[in-house]
Formats: C-alpha cells, structure tokens, sequence
C-alpha cells in the first residue's frame, strides 16, 4: 500500500483484539510498530510475531489512562524510530451490562477514563509529536457512536464523545498536515467482546439482530481500513467516521 514503508506508527490496545490485528497488518506492510498494550507482555508478543514474519515492532506497556504513560509510550516510538508519523488507538474497555440507573459512578468513571480521556491524552501527545512533520491518527470508535444497544449507556457515551473529539481534532489540524480520522467497527469477535457478551447473556442475541450480514466482524476486517486510512492513499480523508458494520448502522 503506497505511503506505508518504515511509517513510525504506534497502536494502543496493541496485544489483542482489533489492536492486535491493526498492528499485524502495520507490520506486514512495512511499518516500524510501536505496539503498546496496559498488558506489556501482550504487547511484547504481537511484537515478536510482527518480527518472525520479517517486520520491524517494539512492545511496551502503556496506560492511556495515565498522561505520563502516554508521554513516554510516544517518547519510545520516537526514540526507537527517530519520528511518529501515525498512531492507531485502539484500546477500550467495554460496558458493565447494566441498566443506567444501575451503573456505579466508579463504572462509569473507568469507562470514560479509558475510551475517552484516555482517547484525548493519546491524540493530545500525538499530536504534538507531529506537528513538525504531519501524521495521521485513527481513532478506533464503535457503531455505539451512533445507535445504542442494551445495557451499555457509559459505553455509547464514551463512544459518542470519541467521535466528537475526532471531528473537531480533525477540524484543528486540517491545514497543518495532520489528518484525524474514525473507525466505527460493528460487533467484532474480540476478546473484549466475548468478555462482555459472557457478563450480559443478552448482549449476543441482541448484537446479531441488528447486522444485516447476519455475522460478526473479524479483527482483519477492521485492521484493512485502518491500514488504508493511515497510509498515503487516504490523503484527502479527514475527520470521517468510517462505520465497518456488516450494515448495522444502515438499518
């Protein structure tokens, strides 16, 4: 894919799930990956597997919850690879499976901490990074942006805002070479949603419903947009929220 080859790219949530599979797919294209993860050792070996199939990738533990985590997961990125000329951030955490009255503040506080603030500090320091020499950021968001499901009230708005933040990031540094884009996977087969379906029993049934493919998405099939929003050929692409859903938010 044109505009890839030895790109410094970092990509949180990096050791498993969608994370896993955009960095996979970083790597097999060229790029030189920072993959970060709250689980290092996670992180470690997506980035071994990255070099055994001949790429080039670092794992380190990062929590983007945590500001000064976030400085020093960018500051690897560049003291490894001499720049950061993209990042995908891909970590999250799911709902609880309750009702909204039910949901504790704690829940919701770590929640938002992760999907949104967490979101803000990884574009913040991102962004900064490239100010001098341009870049592009995927925000890995959610269809919950945009329709709501059962149970999952501090997740949809977690999601909402990440789309918000998208937006007007990409409105900021839309003349500065800095493009800020969004992927709004649909149900995808991850971990953390196999975790979440196994808390709330209904959240599958509820979740296959509403996918006109009549099926869940696979981490490589997010990980392709991903790849293509950050390389050179989606350099018109900017402030998009890009839904791959099966045609979930079609209905």
């Amino acid at each position: 894919m044109k505009g890839l080859q030895d790109k410094s790219i970092v990509v949180t949530g990096g050791g498993s799930g969608i994370g896993e599979a955009v960095a996979l797919a970083l790597g097999e294209a060229g790029c030189r990956v920072t993959v970060a993860d709250l689980d290092g050792g996670k992180a470690q070996a997506v980035a071994a597997a990255i070099g055994q199939a001949g790429g080039t990738a670092q794992g380190i533990a990062a929590d983007v919850a945590d500001e000064s985590s976030v400085i020093a997961m960018i500051g690897a990125a560049v003291s490894t690879y001499g720049r950061l000329d993209g990042a995908c951030n891909a970590a999250g955490v799911p709902q609880r499976g309750k009702l909204l009255h039910e949901i504790e503040l704690g829940e919701w506080d770590r929640c938002h901490a992760v999907n949104l603030r967490g979101l803000f500090l990884c574009n913040k320091h991102e962004i900064r990074t490239m100010l001098d020499k341009g870049g592009a950021i995927v925000n890995i968001v959610s269809t919950s942006a945009m329709v709501g499901f059962p149970n999952g009230s501090e997740y949809c708005a977690s999601k909402a805002g990440a789309m918000g933040l998208t937006r007007g990031g990409a409105i900021d540094y839309a003349t500065k070479g800095i493009r800020i884009n969004a992927v709004l996977p649909g149900g995808t087969l991850t971990p953390m949603l196999k975790g979440a379906m196994e808390v709330d029993a209904g959240l599958e049934q509820a979740l296959a419903a509403v996918h006109p493919m009549n099926r869940f998405g696979q981490p490589s099939e997010i990980a392709g947009a991903v790849r293509w929003l950050l390389s050179d050929e989606a350099s018109f692409a900017t402030g998009a929220s890009f839904a791959i859903d099966g045609g979930h938010t079609s209905i």
